[in-house]
């Protein structure tokens, strides 16, 4: 069955010559709908966000047999119990953090890729960490086809990537117990990050972490479902 699940991933990711333009794209009426119906009427103003969801074809993220379903207004199975999230989830996440050009963004469970294609298309470089090796290769090898600002590291999200920071925003896309405290370390003063917290498998809190000279602040935003916190043992 893990075989399985690889091939079929392998399938969708490692297609050739993958490109971003849309002329031919059969998907992008859904694209623009999706956007206008989902993100900008539930409030999301954030242009640079707005415009890589326009750009971004979320159905290249998404297995074959999910791919009917890749702009629908809900989360979607990728394979090996993880899922990518609901665009409008994905939007407020970005927009939260303000991203802009020359950020440097540490992502944690990258999963399918998705939300690391969207946070390239606006800022200067994303280091994202994925702990399931199946996912991690497959999204290393889409990314690389797509963009020349990111970077994939297969492993334990909880110690962040040091050696690449300290970070402007960080982009937590599964649940923790707790904020890590790397994380917290890694993000330069002034910095934000985006992370749900909270039991696994139960309803969590996405919260906002803002870390100011002296002391780090965080805000409750909304309740949410992420998967869980993987750890390597």
């Amino acid at each position: 069955m893990k075989k399985t699940t690889l091939l079929i991933l392998l399938s969708i990711f490692l297609l050739p010559g993958l490109s971003l333009q849309t002329g031919n794209d059969p998907y992008s009426s859904s694209r623009q709908t999706m956007v206008r119906e989902q993100i900008r009427a539930r409030g999301i103003d954030h242009q640079p966000t707005l415009a890589a969801m326009e750009k971004v074809p979320r159905h290249l993220f998404v297995p074959p047999d999910q791919r009917r379903f890749a702009y629908a207004d809900r989360p979607l199975p990728i394979g090996f119990g993880q899922t990518i999230s609901q665009p409008f989830i994905v939007a407020y996440m970005t927009q939260i953090i303000y991203p802009k050009p020359g950020y440097k963004v540490l992502e944690i469970g990258t999963g399918s890729g998705y939300q690391a294609a969207i946070l390239a298309e606006i800022v200067e470089h994303v280091y994202t960490i994925e702990i399931v090796p199946e996912l991690g290769r497959s999204a290393k090898k889409l990314l690389y086809e797509l963009y020349n600002n990111v970077r994939v590291q297969i492993g334990d999200g909880y110690y962040g990537w040091a050696e690449a920071g300290p970070f402007d925003a960080i982009v937590v896309t599964a649940a923790a117990g707790t904020i890590p405290p790397p994380l917290i370390e890694q993000l330069k003063t002034g910095g934000k990050m985006i992370i749900p917290v909270g039991s696994p498998y139960m309803t969590q809190q996405l919260m906002l972490v803002e870390k100011g000279t002296r002391r780090y602040t965080t805000r409750s935003l909304m309740p949410v479902r992420f998967v869980p916190f993987t750890r390597s043992n």
